[in-house]
C-alpha cells in the first residue's frame, strides 16, 4: 500500500508520545522504557536507510513514499517532521543566537508537510534556483536538494544557523544546497527563480525585501511562495498574481506579473 510508511511511523510517533507520558508518572518502569528503545530503534533504522540512499543520489526516490501534500490546514507539526529531524540529523547550532531587530520574527522550521506541499506546487526543475529567505537551519534548502531536481540557496542571518545547515548539506553530500550568512537587504537575489518566504520579516524590513524581489521581477519571470501572516501583504502587491486563492496556513504561489 502507498500509505503503508505513512501510517507506519505516524504510529509509532503516537506511541512513542503516549510512552513518554507514562514515563513521567512511572519514571523507575523498566518495560515502558524498553519499549521506548524498541520504537526508537525502529525510526533510527529508517532514517538511517533513507540517509544512506541519499548519499548513493537516491533520495528522490527513497522520499517519494513522504511526498504527498496535505489537505490538512492546521498549521501543527506532525509525524513527518520527526521523520524529517531524523533523516536531516541537523548539528546543533554552537554560538550565541543574536537578539531580533525590530521587524524580524522569531526563527521556526516551515512543517514539512508544507515543504512537500511547496514542491507539489511549484513542480522545481533542474533550472531553477530557490531562493529561502531567512532559512534558519536550512530545512526548506536540503530537502529541495533531496527531494528536487533543482539548486537552492538558503540566506540567514545567523552564522550558528549557517554552519550547522551546511554541515548537514556536506555530511549527504548535497551540492545543490548552499548556505549565505547575510542580512536579506543585503543577499544577492540576481540568480533566484523561485523565493521562499515563510514571514522571516514583517513591517518595513518586509517591505524592504518586497522592493527587491520587485526589483529582480523587471528583469525575469520569477515565483514566490509564502507561508504564514506574509501572504497577505504578497496578494495585496500589484505586480504579483496569486495562482490559487491564498491562505497564510498554506503554502500560497504567486507570479510576477
Amino acid at each position: 500500500m502507498r500509505n503503508e510508511p505513512h501510517l507506519e511511523l505516524r504510529e509509532r510517533i503516537a506511541q512513542l508520545d503516549r510512552l513518554e507520558e507514562a514515563l513521567l508518572d512511572r519514571p523507575a518502569d523498566s518495560a515502558v522504557r524498553r519499549a521506548i528503545a524498541d520504537i526508537e530503534a525502529l525510526n533510527q533504522s529508517l532514517y538511517q536507510s533513507i540517509r544512506e540512499a541519499i548519499l548513493r543520489g537516491e533520495g528522490r526516490d527513497a522520499m517519494r513514499p513522504w511526498l504527498e501534500s496535505s489537505d490538512d490546514a492546521s498549521p501543527a507539526y506532525d509525524y513527518r517532521d520527526a521523520l524529517i529531524s531524523g533523516v536531516l540529523a541537523l548539528p546543533e547550532p554552537q554560538g550565541e543566537i543574536s537578539a531580533l531587530e525590530q521587524d524580524m520574527v522569531f526563527y521556526q522550521p516551515t512543517p514539512a508537510r508544507r515543504i512537500f506541499d511547496l514542491f507539489e506546487l511549484c513542480q522545481l526543475h533542474k533550472d531553477d534556483l530557490l531562493i529561502d529567505l531567512g532559512a534558519g537551519l536550512g530545512h526548506v534548502s536540503l530537502l529541495t536538494a533531496i527531494c528536487t531536481p533543482a539548486r537552492s540557496i538558503g540566506i540567514e542571518r545567523e552564522l550558528a544557523y549557517v554552519q550547522s545547515a551546511t554541515d548537514a548539506a556536506t555530511v549527504l553530500g548535497l551540492e545543490r544546497a548552499g548556505f549565505a550568512c547575510q542580512d536579506l537587504r543585503e543577499a544577492d537575489f540576481s540568480n533566484g527563480t523561485v523565493f521562499y518566504l515563510y514571514t522571516p520579516v514583517t513591517g518595513v524590513l518586509l517591505e524592504q525585501v518586497m522592493a527587491k524581489l520587485e526589483h529582480e521581477a523587471t528583469r525575469r519571470p520569477i515565483r514566490i511562495a509564502s507561508l504564514g501572516p506574509c501572504t497577505a501583504v504578497l496578494a495585496q502587491t500589484g505586480w504579483l498574481r496569486a495562482a490559487h486563492p491564498p491562505d497564510e496556513h498554506r503554502i500560497a504561489l504567486f507570479h510576477s506579473a
